[in-house]
């Protein structure tokens, strides 16, 4: 098991002094759109948008706890990650720098740097941003926040325990994979509370490193990750949420950019939710698998609505390819 339950139940308590659960809702248009019994978990209504700041608040109360002298905090992200390590460091009164590829999300560069994060952007993408991060932690003395954690596991799943729990006999739930945080924490909280829900991963067919390993047994990189879907846009999986993934997931599957755009434009039709791409993508997973999945009670979990506004202006409003919006 990544954590026991009784960490569980810790990280549910200091995740509950930061934020409210958020709802899980079944939406009676979208089971219609796919012939299924649908529960969304609405990730996208917490403080920063994301589940994200779920994992921010457990890794920085143990942050602090172990490490009451440091120096400072630096991490690497596409933003919601980011977003949440820069709240939750804000609060404990750790400073904290944030690397972000060139061309990221600016309007999550703008969040970031409201909740009290210095950024600084470098690299052509994510690996990239990584890579500058780790050298600046060694230069500058700065205590690197991973992208893959325990305690960044263990918060996030407070979510999924909040789902499993009120939601019963979901045969399925789909969830996007980024750096395997969310997807981990779920199949753990499964396991841990004895279910026996299917887990199925979801990532962008343009960013497949995940699909790739989990398929071959083994570690795969991809050369790109070019997808608009950013909170998906993985070329490294990380071998330790890889483990869990290899024991607990069903299948892994994978979308198109015009499938997640497609699923964009459901959600907010049918729920008038925004989703950012990695947010919709489980949804996106559950229209191309709707004969699959027909008559069973299915979650899917919406991580997300940060999506600038400009993209989201183009995927509503422009039939054509989105290829190129990334």
């Amino acid at each position: 098991m990544l954590f026991s339950l009784e960490e569980l139940d810790q990280a549910c308590s200091i995740v509950y002094e930061n934020l409210p659960p958020t709802p899980q809702i079944h939406w009676p248009l979208l089971s219609t759109r796919v012939g299924a019994e649908v529960w969304v978990k609405h990730e996208n209504h917490t403080p920063i948008g994301s589940f994200k700041v779920r994992g921010g608040c457990v890794f920085l109360k143990h942050f602090k706890q172990q490490n009451p002298e440091a120096n400072g905090l630096i991490t690497a992200t596409r933003g919601n990650h980011g977003q949440s390590i820069a709240r939750a460091a804000a609060a404990a009164g750790v400073p904290v720098t944030i690397l972000v590829p060139v061309g990221n999300s600016v309007e999550k560069n703008k969040a970031m740097e409201a909740f009290g994060g210095k950024l600084i952007i470098h690299g052509e993408d994510f690996d990239g941003a990584a890579e500058e991060a780790r050298r600046l932690a060694g230069v500058e003395n700065l205590s690197m926040v991973p992208s893959f954690h325990k305690s960044l596991a263990m918060g996030v799943a407070t979510y999924a325990r909040e789902l499993l729990e009120n939601i019963a006999d979901l045969d399925t739930v789909y969830v996007p994979i980024g750096q395997g945080s969310g997807i981990s924490g779920l199949i753990t909280t499964r396991d841990l509370l004895g279910l026996k829900t299917k887990i199925v991963g979801v990532v962008s067919q343009n960013a497949d490193a995940y699909a790739l390993s989990f398929e071959h047994g083994q570690i795969h990189t991809t050369d790109t990750a070019a997808t608009f879907a950013d909170g998906m846009a993985c070329k490294v999986p990380q071998e330790a949420a890889m483990e869990v993934i290899w024991k607990g997931c069903e299948r892994i599957v994978r979308v198109s950019e015009e499938d997640i755009r497609d699923a964009v434009i459901a959600l907010y039709r049918d729920t008038h939710n925004i989703a950012e791409g990695a947010g919709a993508a489980a949804f996106a997973a559950l229209m191309t698998e709707r004969e699959k999945m027909a008559g069973r009670r299915v979650g899917v979990i919406l991580s997300g609505g940060n999506i600038d506004l400009e993209l989201f202006q183009k995927i509503t409003t422009d039939s054509g390819s989105v290829e190129k919006s990334f």
